[in-house]
C-alpha cells in the first residue's frame, strides 16, 4: 500500500512495468487485448498471480507507475480526460474525495463485492471505487537503537513530544505523501481541530497545530516521501543501516516489521523493528474505472479479479496490507511481526473531505516554512 516497496515491483513475465512519465503507446488506441493498470511504485504482486488473470481473461497487463499514491492520485487527475490507462490502483481514504470530486473514475459494482467487508466500501452507493486492502499507518521503531540507549520506545502521539525522544522522528512530507498525510490526520484525529474535539492531555489543548508545534520545536524531520524517509533515514531498516541513517523512528506501516523479517540477509528470527500501537491511523486503499478508460471492459475484469480470493491472498507478503474480502488468509509471518492495529484513529471520509486541504495547508506553514 502505498509507498512501502521492499522489492522491486517489477514483477516478472507477462507484466509490463513502464514509467508513468508517458510514453507514446500509452496515447495512442488501446489494444483490446491489453488493459492498463495506473498506480503507485509500491504496486507488486505474484507473476504467477497475474498469470493466472492473463491466461482466464485473455488481457495482457500492463502497469504504469509513478511515485507515492498523493503524487500517482494527482497526475491522474491531471490527465483524467486522457488516462494513461484504464485502471487506477492506490487512492485511499485520505484522497479519496479529491479524486472523486475531480470525477476520476465511472461507477461500476465489482464481481464479488458482497464478499468484502461493509466497513470499507466507503462509496458504497454510486460504487466509482472498490475497496482492495487495509493497514495502518504507525510510528516504527528501531529496537537496537532503544536498546543500546536504555531508552523505552514510544507508544503514543504523546510520546513523541517528549525531550527524550528530541530529533529521533521522520516522517514524510504530508502534502506529497500518503503516509505523511495519514500522520497528520492521525493526529487530527486525535487531539481535534483546535481544541474543539478528541483533545486530552495538556500538550493537546490547542488541538492537532498546537500538536505539531511541539513535534516540530522537538526536532521532528520532514521528507517527500516514504521510500527516503524508511529507505534513507531510518536506522532500523535495511536501506538504512547502509545509508548510515540517524533517526531510529519514522512514520511507515503497522505491517513494516514483517518485511524487515521477509527480505532480511540474513534472515532475523525476529522483528528489528517495533510499532508504537498508539500512533496508528487506518487507511484503506481503492481501486476504480478511470472515467475515460479506453478498455472497460478489460478493467472492469481487473477491478474483479482484484477482490478474488486469489489476488487478496497474494498481496499481504507483495504489497504488505490486509485483505478487505472475508475469509481470505493471511500469511503466518505477517500475522506474527505486522498485526493490524486494534484501536487505530479514524476518520470519516465526509470529515477528511472537508478538512483535508486546508489542514494541509496549515500544516505546511507550520511545519516547513
Amino acid at each position: 500500500m502505498h509507498t512501502k516497496t521492499f522489492v522491486a515491483a517489477t514483477v516478472g513475465l507477462g507484466l509490463l512495468t513502464l514509467s508513468a512519465c508517458g510514453s507514446s503507446d500509452a496515447k495512442s488506441p488501446a489494444d483490446s487485448k491489453t488493459v492498463t493498470l495506473v498506480s503507485h511504485d509500491s504496486w507488486a504482486a505474484s507473476k504467477s498471480v497475474l498469470a493466472a488473470f492473463e491466461k482466464e481473461s485473455g488481457y495482457k497487463v500492463k502497469v504504469l507507475t509513478d511515485g507515492d499514491a498523493g503524487q500517482a492520485v494527482n497526475k491522474a487527475i491531471l490527465t483524467k480526460d486522457n488516462p494513461q490507462g484504464d485502471v487506477f490502483f492506490g487512492v485511499d481514504n485520505t484522497l479519496l474525495s479529491r479524486a472523486l470530486d475531480n470525477g476520476l473514475f465511472q461507477s461500476y459494482a465489482a464481481k464479488g463485492l458482497d464478499q468484502v467487508g461493509s466497513a470499507y466500501q466507503l462509496d458504497a452507493g454510486k460504487h466509482r471505487v472498490t475497496p482492495i486492502d487495509y493497514g495502518d499507518i504507525c510510528v516504527n521503531y528501531d529496537k537496537k537503537y532503544f536498546a543500546d540507549h536504555e531508552l523505552t520506545p514510544p507508544a503514543t502521539f504523546a510520546d513523541l513530544v517528549k525531550p527524550a525522544y528530541k530529533n529521533l522522528l521522520v516522517t514524510e512530507n504530508a502534502s506529497t505523501s500518503s503516509p505523511g498525510l495519514g500522520f497528520l490526520l492521525g493526529t487530527a484525529a486525535r487531539y481535534g481541530d483546535g481544541g474543539a474535539s478528541g483533545s486530552s492531555g495538556a500538550e493537546s489543548g490547542g488541538g492537532w497545530e498546537e500538536y505539531w508545534k511541539q513535534l516540530k520545536a522537538n526536532g521532528v524531520k520532514v521528507v517527500d516521501g516514504w521510500e527516503q524517509a524508511y529507505n534513507e533515514e531510518f536506522s532500523g531498516s535495511a536501506g538504512g543501516k547502509k545509508a548510515k541513517a540517524d533517526r531510529p523512528l519514522v512514520v511507515s506501516y503497522a505491517s513494516s516489521p514483517p518485511a524487515e523479517v521477509i527480505y532480511g540477509d540474513p534472515r532475523p528470527s525476529t522483528a528489528p523493528t517495533g510499532v508504537a500501537a498508539g500512533t496508528c491511523f487506518r487507511q484503506i486503499e481503492f481501486a476504480g474505472l478511470l472515467s475515460n478508460a479506453r478498455n472497460s471492459a478489460g478493467g472492469k475484469a481487473l477491478i474483479d479479479f482484484l477482490i478474488t480470493r486469489k489476488f487478496q491472498e497474494d498481496m499481504p507478503l507483495n504489497m504488505f496490507v490486509y485483505p478487505v474480502v472475508e475469509g481470505a488468509s493471511v500469511p503466518a509471518e505477517f500475522t506474527k511481526y505486522g498485526p493490524a492495529a486494534k484501536d487505530p484513529e479514524t476518520m470519516d471520509p465526509a470529515e477528511i473531505a472537508d478538512h483535508r486541504d486546508q489542514w494541509v495547508k496549515s500544516w505546511t506553514s507550520l511545519v516547513l516554512k
